[in-house]
Order: C-alpha cells, then structure tokens, then sequence
C-alpha cells in the first residue's frame, strides 16, 4: 500500500470540477418538446489517472475521434489533452429523430503533482482509449537507503 500526502483541496477541486461539468451540460442542452434530443452539447471524455511507482498514466475514453484529431502537450507540469470528435454528416438533418452523442472540440487539463520525464512520455491509441504514460524523473523516484553494519 502507497502512502499518499493529503491534500485537504484535492476533494474539494473535484467536487468543483464535477459541479462545473454538470453546469456545462445542463446549461448547454436547451431543449423545447419540439426538439428533444436533437440539440448540440459541449463534451469532455472522461479520463482516469493512475500512478505506478516509476510513472503516471492517464487514459481518455474518446470513441469515435481519429488519431489526426487528438493533441496532447505537457508544459509547467501540466498535461493538456486537445481533441475534436467531428460529426458525420451521412445522413440529412431532418432525418434525425435523437442525437444524443456529443460532437465538437475539447480540452482538459491535468496537474501532475511530480517531475516528468517529458522526453520519455509515450501515448497508444487503440479501440478509442488513449492511455498516455508519463515516466518520472529520477530525483522524484524514492531511493532505497542502504545500511551498513559495523
């Protein structure tokens, strides 16, 4: 078991941030009965970070958005995951009795809380899961300490 510093606004900064998604999207969704279901809303995959002793990871679930269409950059120790998932027009507007998936560009950024070897960071995209992993700096790493007896 990990030991993980507490951080008293961790909660409370995902607690805001899940407001703010909520906000978003019921505020983006302005719907009469007339046209239930076929109005356009803003959309953020969503996204799962995890950390392993020698780097963090972070997978995106983005369905339907091509490898082209996915931009990710690291700078200050910030991640920023850019995206658009384009909507296909095979099918005339009027034709649509629901849309209920979203379509549109996105960004979401992710503090990281430790050195990254930003050289080494590698990113797959298979079966619509980006999973970008993050290699640690070395200083970050915690060192076994040796012990001499005398």
């Amino acid at each position: 078991m990990a030991i993980v510093r507490w951080d008293p606004f961790r909660d409370v900064m995902t607690l805001q941030d899940r407001m703010n998604r909520l906000f978003d999207q019921t505020l983006s969704r302005t719907r009469t009965d007339e046209e239930e279901g076929l109005t356009a809303s803003t959309w953020a995959p969503a996204v799962d970070i995890y950390e392993t002793a020698d780097s963090l990871v972070l997978k995106a679930e983005l369905p339907g958005v091509t490898r082209e269409n996915i931009d990710i950059q690291v700078r200050d120790n910030t991640l920023t995951l850019k995206g658009e998932r384009k909507f296909e027009r095979e099918v005339k507007d009027e034709n649509y009795l629901r849309i209920e998936r979203s379509y549109g560009s996105f960004q979401r950024a992710f503090s990281l809380p430790t050195v990254i070897q930003q050289d080494k960071i590698k990113a797959v995209f298979k079966d619509g899961v980006l999973e970008v992993t993050l290699p640690k700096a070395e200083e970050t790493k915690p060192k076994q300490v040796k012990i001499d007896v005398k």
